[in-house]
């Protein structure tokens, strides 16, 4: 078993504006042997003095195999030389072992501006690629060094970005002079190390995900990479939704507990919010917008976002307590109506939602609405029953998932939370993304015994999602806790992700 091996090295030296650099980089494949592991390159430049880097998670490769890459830049000046030809090992520590790709005891070579190496000697590599596709980015480059041996005749991406439904095929394209046009470098096209590298762009568009391979033909041979039968892939960003309910300014130290949401929008780069128990003075029922705690945390995000709220109720007899949705992105409608039997200011059981629909790059149409219920016994049946009805109502081709978020004020496993599944419309996304086996019991498979499966889960705030929705959720997380930025309220903020299908 190869527990670390080197899948390529790259020695470049460039010369743009900003001076003289010299780049190494080293793309590293690995077992995976626990969590708790480190990968290091051991490295010494012309100078003969050995550096420790530490490479860096990149991508998964296999259920037990995962690559690690470790890059560093240097610039020269009048006080300090470039490294120059470099000579290097690799060392992979993990369960109180240690591994090493050493060359089989000679160290590896890498000259100055040489390029790209392959040690392995494996005839067709993709290089230089990422797992993430830059929201702005409508084309995609694949990079493909090539054993000048083979004489490629041609290369060519195959591609897709539906999961192979549909197939496209790309051509790269050989230029001697890559390296220049590239970095300015002049490392040359085929290299000493008789490597070529080939290159081609992808035209994405707005696609979410893509899968690729890379085929070279040569003399009626192909020669192939689909990254260990695992095809190459890459995707957009998730969408990040945040629900959480603020307590109607009843925390101690509010303000401060204001900017650490705002910060944690920020720090986590969170697209969609969803609150409850938003709240501002009431001043007479006329309300007073400085002081609403939605706009205030709104207005702490480096960048604000669109923000739609309205109130239902007088809240702790001080407040006009309501709902509110914050999006990164433009907000193309938004309403709000009542789903409680009464619209009594003065009732603490008169519930308003709020709704907007976004369009998520990338993404779809979404129809978002944020919620807060009331108990099952103060009319959460016929509450969550209109909400439904509305949501219904909005649905159309267009919109590819109806998401129906906030505090529903139903413990998991109670008589409310099996009205919703009662109504094999909407299905629990948090359990979803956290216990599979669970979901599908209660959601799929209608278990007599699916209580069972909730005896720990105490949560009453949920993302139901449409069951006709085509998005997936891919991850969910508990915030607000005394492990993150602390609790900020008397209930935890859950965030989830979600990709489309």
């Amino acid at each position: 078993m190869n527990e670390i091996q080197l899948q390529y090295v790259e020695n470049v030296i460039t010369r743009k504006k900003r001076g003289v650099q010299q780049h190494l980089a080293f793309f590293i494949a690995v077992e995976n042997l626990g969590y708790h592991k480190r990968i290091d390159v051991l490295w010494a430049g012309e100078d003969g003095i050995w550096h420790t880097l530490p490479a860096h998670f990149h991508s998964k490769l296999a259920p037990n195999r995962e690559y690690w890459q470790a890059h560093i830049q240097f610039q020269l000046s009048t006080a300090k030389s470039l490294p120059g030809n470099i000579i290097f090992s690799l060392r992979y520590r993990a369960e109180e072992a240690e591994y090493w790709d050493n060359n089989n005891g000679w160290n590896y070579t890498s000259q100055a501006d040489s390029g790209i190496d392959v040690p392995s000697r494996q005839p067709v590599q993709v290089v230089g690629f990422s797992g993430e596709m830059p929201e702005s980015r409508k084309y995609t480059p694949v990079t493909v060094a090539v054993e000048q041996s083979l004489a490629a005749e041609k290369v060519t991406v195959h591609w897709t970005t539906d999961n192979w439904r549909h197939t496209h095929q790309t051509a790269c394209h050989f230029k001697r002079t890559y390296w220049d046009k590239e970095l300015q470098s002049n490392a040359r096209n085929p290299n000493q190390y008789g490597t070529q590298i080939w290159k081609g762009w992808l035209k994405t568009a707005d696609a979410f995900r893509l899968h690729y391979s890379v085929t070279v033909e040569s003399q009626g041979r192909i020669f192939s990479d689909n990254n260990h039968g695992n095809n190459y892939a890459a995707s957009r960003k998730p969408l990040k939704i945040l629900i959480l309910n603020l307590h109607c300014y009843q925390e101690d130290n509010q303000d401060a507990k204001f900017s650490e949401i705002a910060k944690a929008i920020d720090e986590l780069d969170i697209d969609v919010v969803c609150f409850q128990e938003v709240a501002e003075l009431w001043n007479d029922g006329r309300g007073d917008w400085p002081t609403n705690s939605a706009n205030i945390i709104n207005s702490r995000l480096k960048k604000p976002y669109h923000l739609y709220t309205d109130w239902s109720h007088l809240g702790f007899d001080k407040y006009r307590e309501g709902v509110a949705i914050l999006s990164r992105f433009p907000l193309r409608h938004q309403e709000s109506r009542y789903v409680s039997d009464s619209d009594d200011p003065y009732n603490i059981h008169a519930r308003k939602v709020v709704m907007a629909q976004i369009e998520a790059p990338h993404i779809g149409l979404l129809n978002i609405f944020s919620a807060h219920l009331s108990w099952w016994e103060d009319g959460f049946q016929n509450q969550f029953n209109r909400l439904r009805e509305w949501a219904g109502s909005k649905q159309n081709k267009q919109v590819i998932s109806t998401l129906l978020c906030g505090d529903f004020n139903i413990a998991a496993g109670s008589k409310g939370y099996r009205h919703v599944i009662d109504t094999k419309e909407y299905e629990d996304q948090f359990l979803a993304a956290n216990a599979h086996n669970a979901f599908e019991k209660i959601f799929r498979v209608n278990d007599p015994y699916w209580r069972n499966y909730l005896a720990d889960d105490y949560r009453i705030d949920y993302i139901f999602m449409s069951k006709d929705s085509r998005l997936s959720v891919t991850s969910g997380q508990v915030l607000f806790t005394p492990e993150d930025y602390g609790q900020v309220s008397d209930h935890y903020g859950y965030l989830m992700t979600f990709e489309p299908q």
